[in-house]
């Protein structure tokens, strides 16, 4: 018994700007989420490569191939409507980051941690305005 499989129906996969973004069509009709959500994108740059990703889909959808547009669903239909539970989630990973939470001995130790990640912080700041306190 084989498995059913969404089959190729379109002929061009394009980016194209829409209400508060970007957007992929294909053949014209623009691309939903699993969850029906618009698929809108904050660049033009992340809709080519979508367009990309569809356009390089043969006669059956392989959706372990489309990375981006995977991630884009998962941000879109998941992580979106519980914004602040995920926030809460990734914060705590701040809790074990060797950038922040450093050895205070040995100096050698201490040197070497300074040395490597000193620049992260540094350029952290100046990139983000997000100074990070040791």
């Amino acid at each position: 018994m084989s498995e059913w499989a969404a089959k190729r129906f379109w002929t061009k996969a394009e980016a194209s700007e829409t209400k508060g973004g970007f957007t992929v069509t294909l053949d014209g009709r623009p691309v939903r989420t699993p969850f029906k959500s618009p698929l809108t994108l904050p660049t033009r740059a992340m809709a080519e490569a979508i367009a990309v990703e569809w356009d390089a889909q043969d006669e059956v959808i392989d959706p372990l191939s489309m990375p981006m547009t995977r991630s884009a669903n998962s941000a879109i239909d998941k992580v979106t409507p519980q914004r602040g539970e995920v926030a809460q989630m990734l914060a705590g990973y701040a809790e074990t980051d060797l950038l922040c939470h450093r050895a205070a001995t040995p100096p050698v130790l201490v040197d070497r941690q300074q040395t490597g990640w000193g620049p992260l912080l540094n350029w952290a700041t100046a990139r983000y305005g997000a100074p990070l306190t040791v």
